[in-house]
């Protein structure tokens, strides 16, 4: 609607997990790399937390981005509040593994066969589970634990990349057995504010911005509002450059962010 009149030739501040999109700030970098350390290494398993809208779930797409050329075979787990056995199905599903009406047993028995030709053709296999504080079947933890069982005495045959919000500590905290099983964490804090700053500047060129649109005051105004959580630093600037665009300014200045930040849209 306003891309026109910003001259963009794309919506800057999308809440999608886009990694085109993605600022490397250094928390995310450092995020990032963990995961690929303990996926390269053989880990076992990893986790990432963090609060509402500080960019776990883009990571996790650039994390497969980063993967998927490579030898690598992922199962990637986006809808993870389900019961233990549906969970090992899709599972199995997104290793391209058929089992139809397979008991558990044997599907347990497919996955292990999978991992060993896998390992053996020289490809690792590696299963990321995006908000996994919503499994609530405790039993679906401790299936996740006994993937860990599919090893040799040298290696793990799987990677397990665990990523949630604050209480999937908590959660993970009360199953001894699996919180001990895994060697690499990482908490994604909020953008600091001269973060926040290079953030929305790169999305703006990212979108074919050719100038700045915010004043110095408008950007302060926007981490006030915001405390450098990523998604609602995309919401206020994205309903800023639609109210700029309806009042037909030259600059984001603060009156707009604060009508933007107080909108009820």
């Amino acid at each position: 609607m306003y891309k026109n009149y910003w001259e963009l030739l794309d919506y800057p501040f999308e809440n999608l997990p886009n990694p085109a999109f993605l600022y490397n700030s250094a928390e995310h970098e450092e995020a990032l790399t963990r995961l690929v350390y303990a996926i390269e290494n053989r880990k076992g398993a990893a986790m990432l937390t963090g609060e509402i809208g500080c960019g776990k779930t883009t990571i996790s797409r650039l994390l497969v981005q980063r993967l998927v050329p490579r030898n690598y075979q992922l199962a990637l787990i986006e809808n993870p509040s389900l019961e233990p056995d549906e969970f090992l199905q899709e599972i199995l599903f997104q290793f391209s593994i058929e089992a139809p009406d397979a008991s558990k047993r044997e599907m347990v028995h497919l996955l292990n066969d999978h991992l060993y030709r896998n390992k053996n053709n020289g490809v690792d296999s590696v299963i990321i589970v995006d908000e996994a504080q919503l499994i609530r079947n405790e039993q679906t933890y401790e299936e996740l634990r006994l993937l860990l069982n599919f090893q040799m005495n040298d290696r793990f045959l799987l990677t397990l990349i665990l990523i949630g919000q604050p209480e999937l500590n908590e959660r993970i905290a009360k199953i001894p057995q699996l919180d001990q099983r895994i060697a690499i964490r990482y908490h994604l804090k909020p953008l600091e504010i001269s973060e926040m700053v290079r953030f929305i500047f790169h999305r703006l060129k990212k979108a074919g911005a050719k100038r700045n649109m915010f004043t110095n005051d408008a950007l302060r105004r926007i981490y006030e509002y915001s405390a450098g959580v990523p998604r609602k630093v995309n919401n206020i600037c994205d309903l800023s450059l639609l109210v700029g665009c309806g009042e037909s300014v030259h600059f984001i200045n603060q009156g707009i962010v604060d009508k933007s930040a107080h909108s009820p849209v």
